[in-house]
């Protein structure tokens, strides 16, 4: 028997599929915005650091800005500098106008070269350069903690503006200042501390009271001299091991 002849009705149109398949794709999507809508913080960024590894954010151009907020371009922001010093072609020398300055241009070096945190203030009394227990005591505290190591130290003398003393034994302020610095170095090298580290310094009374000293003691601020761990190593750090580099 043969088998009944198929239905010969009309056909589904066309545009009923695609209709189908765009309601299912606005489906999906309502869909995914409101999973989105329930993802906590943490969750999202980890799917945006997902997404932007896959695309290869850590290759572009914008991953190098600084910043959380990153502009939605895949170029950079000018930066708002820029457009004054191309003006006269950046690669020909830049803008030709006088740089901005701020409400107070000069810059002045108290003095040179780096020095470190690293030392302590050595008192003395006025129009004296013999070291009193108190002084030998920080001075035996300081020593203890550039002790072993490779960098230089120097040793800063000053002196207060009062007139000294017609029976003093120095000359002047500098007289004195070195007196002062001369005492100190000894000290560190009976101490332990190899000379070839120190570096002598003397300003007399030529400079202004430490803001450290004078919390310390106001009343002999300018009596003073500091020593400081600098950061520049001694021209030969090599030779035999010395009592300084805490080896016997």
């Amino acid at each position: 028997m043969p088998p009944p002849p198929e239905d010969q009705g009309e056909s589904i149109p066309e545009w009923v599929v695609t209709f189908g398949d765009m309601m299912s794709l606005l489906l999906t999507f309502f869909v995914l915005l409101f999973s989105m809508s329930e993802i906590k913080e943490d969750q999202l960024q980890a799917l945006i650091q997902s997404l932007r590894k896959e695309f290869g954010h850590a290759t572009a151009t914008v991953s190098l800005m600084p910043g959380h907020m990153k502009p939605i371009t895949s170029a950079p922001s000018p930066l708002s500098s820029m457009g004054r010093a191309m003006r006269a072609h950046t690669m020909n020398g830049g803008a030709k106008v006088p740089a901005p300055v701020g409400d107070f241009p000069p810059v002045r070096a108290a003095r040179s070269g780096n020095q470190t945190a690293i030392g302590g203030i050595i008192f003395f009394r006025p129009g004296q350069s013999e070291l009193d227990p108190q002084s030998r005591q920080a001075l035996e505290n300081t020593a203890a903690v550039i002790r072993g190591k490779p960098q230089k130290v120097r040793i800063r003398g000053h002196t207060s503006p009062r007139p000294l003393d017609r029976r003093s034994p120095y000359m002047n302020h500098w007289d004195l200042a070195y007196a002062r610095c001369f005492a100190v170095m000894d000290k560190l090298v009976e101490l332990g501390i190899d000379s070839r580290r120190l570096l002598l310094e003397v300003v007399a009374e030529n400079e202004p009271p430490d803001v450290r000293a004078e919390a310390v003691d106001p009343d002999k601020a300018r009596d003073r001299v500091e020593v400081v761990l600098l950061d520049q190593f001694v021209e030969d750090p090599g030779g035999p091991p010395g009592r300084d580099a805490g080896i016997p």
